[in-house]
């Protein structure tokens, strides 16, 4: 599969995934921000945790932990399927990386080290992936649960359409 091309606006400040931007940087950043969390919590960024969290970053798309195994697989971390699912659960576990439940793939986090419910826009046509800060619990979710005695601890928002890029190709 690709990834869909860039585009040109951006899609908000809080948006990751649609706009054109520097993907060398993204993976900068955050392979830098991952090192430093790991330094200070105490935990192993081991060179599969790391090559895992370069491929996630390297295209806002979700991949499945099989893509991930045959990627890693190609840089040199082993075949089995433990080396990929493992990698990803440390990734997600410390917020690196989120799982796409409709997709059962795995993205890097947009925002790593915030505290925050993320929204997955997922484009149907080309699979890529943006994500946004959302707040379901202040939203009609959140008052549907008051109103029930129900304290959310964790949502998924994922909504499926077509991204600019696709809306772009399409025939007028």
């Amino acid at each position: 599969m690709t990834s869909a091309a860039p585009q040109k606006k951006a899609t908000g400040p809080d948006t990751v995934g649609f706009e054109h931007h520097d993907h060398s940087h993204c993976i900068t950043e955050a392979v830098a921000a991952a090192e430093t969390y790991c330094a200070q919590k105490g935990l192993r960024f081991t060179p599969a945790r790391r090559k895992a969290l370069e491929i996630l970053l390297q295209q806002h798309r979700a991949l499945g932990a099989y893509e991930m195994l045959d990627r890693l697989r190609e840089s040199g971390f082993g075949s089995q399927p433990p080396v990929a699912y493992r990698a990803l659960e440390f990734l997600v576990a410390n917020g690196f990386a989120h799982k796409i439940e409709q997709l059962n793939a795995f993205i890097a986090c947009a925002h790593p080290g915030a505290s925050h419910t993320p929204a997955f826009m997922i484009c149907r046509k080309c699979q890529s992936v943006a994500e946004a800060k959302s707040t379901p619990a202040r939203g009609a979710l959140g008052d549907a649960a008051r109103a029930a005695g129900f304290q959310i601890e964790r949502t998924v928002v994922e909504a499926e359409g077509i991204c600019p890029s696709c809306v772009e190709k399409a025939p007028a």
